[in-house]
């Protein structure tokens, strides 16, 4: 089973990417974030036409929206909203063999690292310690669980293109880092590209539009995630970040993360 993850910034401006990845990675499932789009306008008719039989979408107009597209069949499709917000940034299913697979957008935190002057910053944290309390919640030694999306933090030092200089900027600020750390422990989760590559090995999967020339100075970070409980971590068998995207006509700022399971 192949996992693919992007922030695709808008699917309707970005059907034929989605065309070329499917052809490209053979993938199974695809989680997308930032749809930007509502569900009775999501490209339904396109994306079949690929093979992907099985849709579940959560969009809302020019922000934010998640969906996952399969080549497997549901067994249920479930969305909640976080932090009392309407914002359409977790959609999962639950597949026929008993695996969920979870897609989540988590917000970005706008600019300033400051909860008490930046309510965008303030939501975010909130928003992940939501998702650490409710995993705990859920915890089952023996689930089978696959957790994607843009999660916005980049956890590593190798996974920014300089630990020093990010330490005070939103996606890697020590408390972020933290929470983030927490949520994963609250799965727990595995963390499943680091599983593949090494943590030593500097690893980005976005890039601002900032940069005019791709790669540029290679400024990026990686903010974009797949996690897998314990019990699918003997399938691990792959995962690799597909950073040529960012060089595709009017790219996204992200690229995909793809990880293959032997499940």
């Amino acid at each position: 089973m192949r996992i693919l993850t992007w922030n695709i910034n808008s699917v309707r401006l970005r059907i034929e990417h989605v065309r070329a990845l499917a052809e490209r990675t053979d993938a199974d499932i695809i989680c997308l974030q930032e749809t930007k789009v509502v569900d009775e306008l999501f490209p339904h008719d396109a994306i079949a036409g690929m093979g992907y039989a099985h849709r579940a979408v959560h969009g809302m107009k020019s922000y934010n929206g998640v969906a996952i597209l399969s080549r497997l069949p549901f067994k249920a499709v479930a969305t909640r909203p976080w932090c009392r917000r309407q914002d359409c940034r977790h959609i999962y299913v639950t597949l026929e063999n008993g695996t969920e697979v979870h897609n989540f957008y988590i917000p970005s935190g706008g600019d300033e690292p400051d909860p008490e002057s930046n309510d965008k910053f303030a939501h975010k944290l909130a928003f992940m310690k939501a998702m650490a309390r409710w995993w705990r919640s859920r915890r089952e030694p023996d689930a089978r669980r696959i957790l994607a999306g843009d999660f916005n933090v980049a956890p590593l030092e190798t996974d920014v293109w300089s630990h020093k200089q990010l330490l005070n900027i939103v996606s890697h600020t020590p408390v972020e880092v933290d929470l983030l750390a927490a949520m994963q422990k609250s799965g727990p989760w595995i963390d499943a590209v680091r599983e593949i590559i090494p943590p030593e090995e500097p690893l980005y999967s976005w890039w601002s539009y900032r940069t005019k020339e791709w790669p540029g100075s290679d400024r990026g970070r990686r903010l974009d995630h797949v996690w897998i409980t314990e019990a699918l971590r003997p399938a691990l068998t792959g995962a690799e970040i597909l950073r040529d995207v960012r060089g595709w006509e009017k790219p996204s700022d992200h690229v995909p993360v793809l990880v293959t399971l032997d499940a």
